[in-house]
């Protein structure tokens, strides 16, 4: 039996709202009460000091911490005096309490959310660690790295129409509200589509709410942005193996991901970009980028794949054994890890790769570019803002030719900084590189003519009369040093170290 949903009923939950408000239920003030040490247990979905710091506070704000983030049993009295225009009757009828004993505890997780300048609250199932147990097959996610790894790098122009493609509890249809004027949320899970119908109400948000699986249920419609955090996990298709809705796509290996890049570009606007996370198989010693070539081939979109991690069949094995509960001393983790090795072997899977996956739809008629590059060191917080710098750069070099280019002048970014490095004594560096301070933090090493071009890159020169300056000084044909400098050149401008 599935565990109850919340109602969303608006009068009563107006009254939550209110009553959240008043105790400052935000993530500043539990980060406040819990301190640094408990808050960052408690994002490693470790509750003990956050139960030691709760259990010795007075008032409404530890109360609801106890009750809402970490899944404790209340006292009756602690609870109404926290939710005092709701009461203990109210949030049994919105279903989010139950009695247990002469207290109550909740029958769903809530908890803060939030981002500058916004501040929300998100429902969702009880993890595993406030039940006690395993999760069920068709568990609600919450808060999650992936939902915030997505939240973090989705570009955010203004669009008249948003698209939240398996929705959960609707994380990202809250940032969605922020820039888009309509939005669209879709799931296959009933109980995902109930949770994020409350969130909506208790936000003050109207979306619309599609059940269906991936796009089937906006067949025909199209949107300026389409962001989904889909169940991108590989999951062998073993009886051995439970299928958390949140997690599988039903279908074997990477075919899930696939699917949705070769389908996404019929739902898109001109100019409309598709932000979403997945996995991918390597198989042998192949290059991951030759397998997500073959997905985008054909699509006629443009497409900026970044791999972020990388982890062997085992390690892979091993997380998601371990995810949903399971512990490693178990004959069901056992059973599950070798299911998944099976999986990976039958397909000769060596590796699998995890990613963002940018794509945009051209707004004429053009060569799309597709640009497959690795990143798996720390990047800027919220990224999204360099990915919309990026795609902009990327599409300004798709429409215009190398002569355009040697046309602009061009100027380092106030980021980037130059550094050389050569043995004790040396009259001259034996290495110069240019180091980006945001975005995705690149390093970039130059020969003489790259060292040369940048240094004199202010925005006053066009890059093509540098460059011919400076085959002049080397004695070198002009001609030939242009276009030895159009691969830097272009990169620099796409990853935003040259302006």
């Amino acid at each position: 039996m599935s565990a109850p949903t919340p109602a969303a009923d608006p009068d009563l939950v107006a009254r939550l709202r209110a009553d959240l408000t008043a105790a400052a239920y935000t993530v500043e003030a539990v980060g406040a009460l819990l301190g640094p040490l408990a808050a960052a247990a408690l994002a490693r979905e470790q509750v003990i000091p956050a139960q030691r710091v709760t259990a010795g506070a007075d008032g409404p704000l530890a109360t609801l911490v106890r009750l809402f983030a970490l899944g404790d049993a209340v006292d009756t009295e602690e609870a109404g005096e926290a939710l005092p225009r709701l009461g203990l009757a109210g949030a049994s009828a919105l279903r989010l309490v139950r009695e247990q004993g002469p207290g109550v505890v909740a029958t769903c997780d809530l908890r803060p959310y939030g981002e500058e300048g916004s501040a929300w609250w998100v429902a969702s199932d009880l993890t595993e660690l406030a039940t006690r147990a395993p999760l069920r097959e068709d568990h609600v996610l919450g808060i999650g790295g992936a939902s915030t790894t997505l939240a973090s790098w989705t570009p955010r122009p203004p669009v008249e129409r948003a698209l939240d493609v398996g929705t959960g509890c609707g994380v990202q249809a809250l940032h969605l509200g922020s820039h888009a004027q309509h939005v669209t949320v879709t799931d296959i899970s009933t109980r995902a589509l109930e949770f994020a119908r409350f969130n909506a109400v208790l936000n003050g948000f109207d979306w619309e709410v599609l059940e269906g699986s991936m796009l089937d249920p906006v067949a025909g419609q199209r949107f300026g942005l389409i962001v989904s955090n889909p169940p991108f996990v590989i999951t062998p298709r073993s009886p051995d193996v439970p299928l958390f809705e949140y997690r599988d796509g039903g279908q074997s290996g990477d075919t899930i991901v696939a699917d949705l890049v070769r389908s996404i570009g019929d739902h898109l606007e001109p100019g409309g970009v598709a932000q979403f996370l997945g996995n991918w198989e390597v198989v042998g010693d192949t290059d991951w980028r030759d397998r997500v070539r073959g997905w985008v081939a054909g699509t006629g979109l443009d497409a900026w794949i970044v791999q972020r991690d990388v982890q062997d069949p085992a390690e892979y094995a091993e997380t998601w054994s371990r995810d949903g509960g399971h512990h490693s001393a178990t004959t069901e983790f056992a059973t599950m890890y070798a299911a998944w090795l099976d999986d990976f072997a039958s397909r000769g899977v060596g590796a699998i790769g995890f990613g963002v996956i940018t794509l945009q739809k051209p707004v004429g008629e053009r060569e799309p570019f597709v640009d497959l590059t690795e990143a798996t060191g720390p990047v800027t917080a919220p990224m999204g803002p360099h990915v919309l710098s990026g795609l902009r750069a990327r599409t300004w070099l798709a429409e215009h030719d190398d002569d355009e280019l040697f046309a602009v002048a061009w100027r380092c970014a106030d980021d980037v900084v130059e550094e050389r490095h050569g043995r004790p004594g040396d009259d001259e560096p034996a290495v110069i590189q240019l180091r980006q301070g945001v975005g995705l933090g690149r390093t970039v090493r130059l020969d003489t003519v790259g060292a040369a071009l940048v240094s004199v890159c202010d925005g006053s020169l066009p890059a093509g009369v540098a460059l011919d300056a400076i085959a002049e000084l080397l004695g070198e044909d002009a001609a030939a040093v242009r276009e030895s400098a159009v691969p830097l050149l272009r990169a620099l401008v796409a990853d935003g170290l040259l302006v």
